[in-house]
């Protein structure tokens, strides 16, 4: 899961791209990058949050009326700085790209363009599979005088190309500034407008939420397959989406989207309050009389409030976050996880001293999380603990762009519902349900198709076994490379210094 961001306008747009990006840093901590347009292309990027990579001295090279942003979070491949987006090519001609999402696929597109095109990725990020498709597709054109229908018959062809979730942005040097979805339209992208006294300005974002910091006027979503083009006089085009059954991940309802964004014109805080009401009547039939509600912060807030309103006990702020640690979620190793819950939640005794506490999660992923939660409240004195998710149990792992890509990782794949009670030393776990959630999330509540493959293991792109056993040999790999270089550090650090003779 990643931030991007695109923005053309009159003026300069580099400190509207900082602020988008500052808007969306939830979505990504591992690294940021800009790139902008003035007639060459000005990039920077680098690991860490958005205010660490942008400072001022960096800020002023990005001169440019067009550009677009990036901000990551690793699902595949390392964490090196190299990865971070955008990715630039003067293939056929001037392109920057960003993307949200993953590309599962990437082997038959790498093989393609080997073959047909020569073109060999720099790198394993598959950002780059997707622009140099796109790239190849464009060559075939009338490269002296592109138009706009050939820039769309390029998407398409990229579309149907390229399997998996992406939600990109493009600036094509000298043309303007273009954006498309997957056919199925996974993951969230919006188009908004801000007039100002010298021109319109445009903006693609994963979150509406940009558009509220940036006083931007809300136009609509990029729909599924839809590609939307901004040409150089600042008339937006748009193309009849190669579209198939749309199917937009509900995960980013239940947690990654940010609470007061409106994706496919739902509030998401509305939406999980109405999560928390669903859980309302799954926790009365197990019998469960909980003294207070409280939410693990701060994406629980929502589904806790509108469960102790659904079942009349009173919410309580029960666990008091600290802002300044990153989300544990999207910490990128298990050890940093716990580590960053331990030193971002703390407990107000006073509140959960001798009573009985339902704490509302967003979902139970690994489990490791939601027994240091167990215990922080114990030691605060907790007499019983119910651990409750707004979400069913993730039972398969997301290709999508969501960081669950091991089935092995995915605690509700493993083990029965007691035995995750018992792990996270609760006194009684409670699930959303699927078939609640599909019913609050169904077409017939206006939400059109949406994915649900980690609650029930049907993917929308089909059978995906044979990327899955890519993704576990890569992960693997991976982390074998990662312990041989901790081991032989921890030899050479533990090595006698030389001796002179």
């Amino acid at each position: 899961m990643c931030g991007i961001v695109g923005f053309y306008g009159p003026d300069d747009v580099a400190h509207d791209i900082v602020f988008g990006l500052t808007a969306l840093q939830h979505r990504g901590q591992d690294a940021a990058g800009i790139a902008t347009f003035d007639g060459n292309f000005h990039l920077h990027k680098g690991n860490g949050l958005i205010a660490d990579v942008f400072r001022p001295k960096f800020l002023k090279k990005l001169t440019g009326n067009i550009g677009i942003g990036h901000a990551r979070y690793t699902t595949q491949g390392s964490n090196d700085s190299e990865l971070a987006q955008p990715f630039t090519t003067s293939y056929p001609f001037g392109l920057s790209m960003v993307h949200n999402g993953n590309v599962i696929n990437f082997r038959d597109v790498a093989k393609r363009l080997h073959e047909k095109y020569h073109v060999l990725p720099k790198t394993n990020n598959d950002l780059e599979l997707i622009m140099y498709t796109f790239a190849s597709e464009l060559r075939t054109k009338d490269l002296d005088n592109l138009s706009v229908v050939d820039i769309f018959d390029a998407v398409e062809t990229t579309q149907e190309l390229v399997e998996g979730a992406y939600a990109t942005i493009t600036v094509i040097a000298g043309y303007g500034l273009l954006a498309f979805n997957d056919p199925r339209g996974i993951r969230p992208l919006v188009l908004g407008r801000r007039d100002t006294p010298n021109g319109p300005v445009y903006a693609f974002a994963s979150e509406s939420t940009c558009f509220d910091y940036l006083g931007f006027e809300f136009i609509k979503n990029v729909g599924p397959g839809q590609a939307i083009f901004i040409d150089q006089n600042f008339k937006v085009h748009y193309k009849n989406p190669y579209q198939q059954p749309k199917n937009f991940c509900v995960f980013e309802h239940i947690y990654f989207a940010r609470e007061d964004s409106v994706i496919h014109g739902r509030l998401v805080a509305r939406e999980r309050v109405r999560l928390g009401k669903l859980l309302a009547r799954r926790v009365k039939e197990a019998g469960l009389q909980p003294d207070m509600v409280i939410d693990v912060p701060s994406s629980g807030y929502f589904a806790a409030s509108g469960l102790a309103e659904a079942i009349g006990v009173p919410y309580r702020r029960g666990l008091v976050k600290n802002n300044h640690m990153g989300r544990s979620f999207i910490v990128s190793s298990q050890a940093g996880r716990e580590d960053v819950v331990k030193k971002k939640l703390n407990p107000i005794r006073a509140f959960v001293e001798g009573k009985k506490v339902a704490v509302v999660d967003d979902s139970i992923v690994r489990g490791t999380t939601s027994r240091r939660i167990v215990r922080i409240l114990r030691e605060a004195g907790a007499k019983e603990v119910y651990f409750i998710s707004s979400a069913p149990p993730i039972v398969s792992p997301c290709i999508y762009g969501i960081d669950m890509a091991m089935s092995t990782e995915l605690i509700a794949a493993n083990h029965t519902e007691q035995e995750i009670c018992d792990y996270i030393e609760a006194d009684r776990v409670i699930y959303q349900s699927v078939e609640d959630l599909q019913e609050l999330f169904s077409p017939e509540k206006g939400h059109g198709g949406n994915c649900f493959a980690c609650f029930t293991g049907n993917y929308p792109t089909g059978d995906v076994t044979r990327y899955l056993r890519h993704i576990q040999e890569e992960r693997q790999s991976h982390r074998s490379k990662k312990d041989k270089a901790l081991a032989a550090t921890s030899v050479s650090a533990k090595a006698p210094e030389p001796t002179e003779h």
